[in-house]
């Protein structure tokens, strides 16, 4: 009987203990894909201490839900001044240009757990009526931020309006300001799909792009159309020029954002002064779509706007060709000024 019951004890912790090794291994295989689940900032003891720097952004990186809910105005003041929040005006602006991915630029750029963007286009300095509201109208529209985090802020229209290089600069004179731009015709034709998809939406005719480009009475480039003036980006940077120097203008090239967008934003992180955090793991292409989507983490991802994307009508290759010869001196001088050349006809 004795025997039995020793026999029986023996097996129940044979059992136990092989349960426990189990969920040992199970525990250590877990940590494992977790560790490897974490490539935005990884912690890794093994190469010794982390940078202040490195502490610091792991924390912004896990107060992000914490600072959308302050978005939302779901936060009470007691709850911003413990947290040392503050709305802070923008180190750095995305100045224009329309169509030009300016949208893209911004929510990929914060990706970075040092960067914190105004979800909408403020309009406070190309707009009379909201720059006569002041400076401090103009912080309050921005989000709750940590102080060691940059707040950047995107209205394309600033680049082509006359009175917002002198306003910006009496904000702060060393700003850092970024323009994203495309090949001119191709943007000139997607300014116009916007435009005519919001009049087909009102059940509204509108001329086809052929007729707004081209002058019927002379037969050249119409300067006159908005679309076309837009895109002689160096007439409106020369006007930015006499205010800023070029050092602290930042060019992206639109196009390439599109379909290689990592080392866009590794080149825009380099001129923001900013560690390297933007990874391949958090860009994705979306097949559906056609173009990258955004991984801040394991859980949450994020796509742009439908509207992105849209197909452009065709156009008359003698236009296309007319449009692109005129352009080409003005990006000729662009390159010259900005020291980055691009592929452009």
């Amino acid at each position: 009987m004795l025997f039995k019951q020793q026999a029986l004890l023996r097996q129940k912790l044979f059992v136990l203990g092989s349960l426990a090794i189990g969920s040992l291994l199970y525990l250590v295989a877990r940590v494992g894909s977790l560790d490897r689940l974490q490539p935005l900032c990884p912690i890794d003891s093994r190469f010794g201490p982390r940078s202040q720097d490195e502490i610091q952004l792991r924390a912004l990186q896990f107060k992000r839900g914490l600072l959308h809910e302050f978005r939302k105005g779901n936060a009470t003041k007691e709850q911003i001044r413990l947290h040392n929040l503050v709305q802070q005006l923008p180190k750095a602006i995305i100045i224009g240009v329309r169509k030009g991915g300016t949208r893209a630029l911004l929510e990929m750029l914060n990706l970075h757990p040092a960067v914190v963007k105004a979800s909408q286009e403020i309009h406070f300095f190309d707009n009379d009526e909201n720059y006569a509201k002041g400076i401090e109208w103009y912080r309050k529209k921005m989000p709750f931020s940590y102080p060691h985090q940059i707040t950047i802020e995107k209205s394309p229209a600033y680049f082509i309006t006359e009175e917002v290089p002198e306003r910006i600069y009496k904000m702060n004179s060393s700003i850092k300001l970024l323009i994203i731009v495309r090949e001119p015709t191709t943007r000139a034709i997607s300014d116009y799909t916007q435009v005519l998809e919001g009049k087909e939406r009102k059940n509204k005719t509108y001329y086809k792009f052929e007729k707004l480009a081209i002058d019927p009475n002379t037969c050249e480039v119409n300067t006159k159309y908005k679309a076309v003036r837009t895109s002689i980006y160096t007439k409106h940077l020369e006007r930015w020029l006499k205010y800023f120097p070029v050092e602290q203008f930042h060019i992206v090239d639109g196009d390439r954002l599109i379909t290689e967008p990592l080392p866009e934003l590794q080149l825009v992180e380099k001129f923001l002064n900013l560690p390297p955090r933007i990874s391949q793991y958090n860009l994705y292409f979306n097949a559906t779509r056609g173009f990258y989507c955004l991984r801040f983490n394991i859980v949450f991802n994020k796509c742009l706007a439908g509207s992105k994307g849209r197909i452009h009508p065709e156009v008359d290759t003698s236009v296309i060709t007319k449009l692109r010869k005129f352009f080409h001196p003005f990006n000729q001088k662009f390159y010259q000024i900005t020291g980055r050349t691009f592929n452009w006809p």
